[in-house]
């Protein structure tokens, strides 16, 4: 199989304890675009030295996962690209499997690997089908190609974490792109660990403040306002409600956590960006 039609674009954050794993599991003659969210220099010159296929970007900021993804594609100058979550692995023929799925049906605009939970009773295909079509993949794992994307653009910029490969999805099938599962890819995925163990609440809070910020954003962009309003209804009163029970009770963390899940549902009603980044030292 050709290894120059395919760059995997990996976006990471934190993720020096995590990458590595991804990264040996990747043939090296398969060129890697890393987007680090810092400046951290002793992180690009580690990787790009460890390994010869990667090019290590810093992004001089948390950009996310919207925004450092759309950096890492704009680098790109092969026929497809697979979006590559840091705490994902690949099996041996993995690339070449997603390549055999290409030639089979070249009018693709995503492919996603089997490792994938989003199987519903609408897919009729999906015990007599190897390949069959989705409304929506998960975001760790998701071959592009390109070609299919020049009049829609790629991820949107306003979200931060969270949603933004739903969105996605949603605008290509709104322009009849088509998009496939294929249960001969395989790829493995550890799942909410792409980042160092010792920042994991910081980390939590973020994702709880996104989560909120994002439903009601992506509601609004979708359906609007005052749909919107309606559908984050229960979880804007369950966010006050349990704000309060855990400040009674003096459990603090999780006061914080709830704390930060009403603050990012009012952010997003009132029209503020996604600005909220853990609180971590960026190097």
């Amino acid at each position: 199989m050709s290894n120059n039609k395919i760059t995997i674009v990996i976006n990471t954050f934190k993720s020096e304890d995590k990458i590595h794993n991804c990264l040996k599991s990747i043939d090296n003659n398969f060129k890697v675009i890393v987007v680090e969210n810092s400046k951290n220099m002793n992180f690009k010159n580690e990787l790009e030295n460890k390994y010869s296929n990667v090019e290590c970007v810093l992004a001089g900021e948390n950009l996310g996962y919207a925004k450092g993804n759309n950096l890492g594609l704009s680098k790109v100058v092969s026929q497809f690209a697979l979006i590559l979550n840091p705490d994902a692995m690949l099996e041996k023929n993995t690339l070449d499997n997603f390549l055999i799925c290409a030639k089979k049906i070249n009018d693709f605009a995503i492919i996603g690997p089997a490792k994938q939970n989003e199987f519903s009773t609408e897919d009729e295909n999906k015990d007599k089908e190897n390949i069959f079509l989705v409304e929506k993949l998960k975001g760790f794992a998701m071959f592009l190609n390109l070609e299919q994307f020049k009049d829609i653009g790629f991820f949107d910029k306003n979200f931060f974490i969270y949603l933004e490969e739903i969105d996605l999805c949603k605008r290509l099938r709104q322009k009849n792109k088509k998009i496939y599962l294929d249960k001969n890819i395989k790829i493995h995925h550890l799942g909410g660990s792409s980042h160092n163990d010792l920042i994991n609440f910081e980390m939590e809070l973020s994702r709880n403040w996104h989560w909120m910020w994002s439903t009601f954003y992506f509601n609004k962009k979708h359906y609007g306002f005052f749909n919107s309003l309606f559908k984050i209804s229960g979880k804007f009163f369950s966010s006050i409600f349990k704000y309060f029970f855990y400040a009674l009770i003096f459990n603090n963390k999780k006061k914080k956590i709830y704390s930060h899940r009403f603050s990012g549902l009012i952010h997003s009603i009132i029209g503020n960006n996604s600005w909220y980044r853990p609180k971590i030292i960026i190097n």
